[in-house]
């Protein structure tokens, strides 16, 4: 099974994010296209059928979207890396792995 990711393309769709994270955990993987660090992860994650329904899941391109990786470093107070998944909840990151850290069974741990 491959997990359906959202692009996460605006501003408008963070602010819609962080106003669903009050009633669902919301999960977005950076991903830099030009590192290949990241490009093992992101193939990792996309392929897993560890990750639950209940959470929405985006994809950020951060070589297209930069803007908003600062912005959620921004109001979150979490430190850029690439590639990095966050997860959130009630408008704040609960949890965020970068590089290797990155583990779908880790990550659904944190949401069951």
């Amino acid at each position: 099974m491959q997990m359906n990711w959202n692009d996460l393309t605006s501003e408008v769709q963070l602010n819609e994010i962080m106003e669903k994270s009050k009633d669902r955990p919301q999960v977005i993987f950076k991903h830099s296209t030009r590192c290949s660090i990241s490009k093992t992860v992101w193939n990792r994650m996309e392929r897993t059928d560890l990750l639950l329904a209940n959470a929405d899941y985006y994809y950020l391109d951060l070589i297209a979207h930069r803007e908003i990786s600062d912005r959620l470093e921004s109001i979150l107070d979490v430190e850029h890396e690439s590639p990095q998944v966050l997860v959130i909840q009630n408008e704040k990151a609960v949890y965020n792995a970068d590089h290797f850290e990155i583990e779908a069974e880790e990550l659904a741990a944190q949401l069951g």
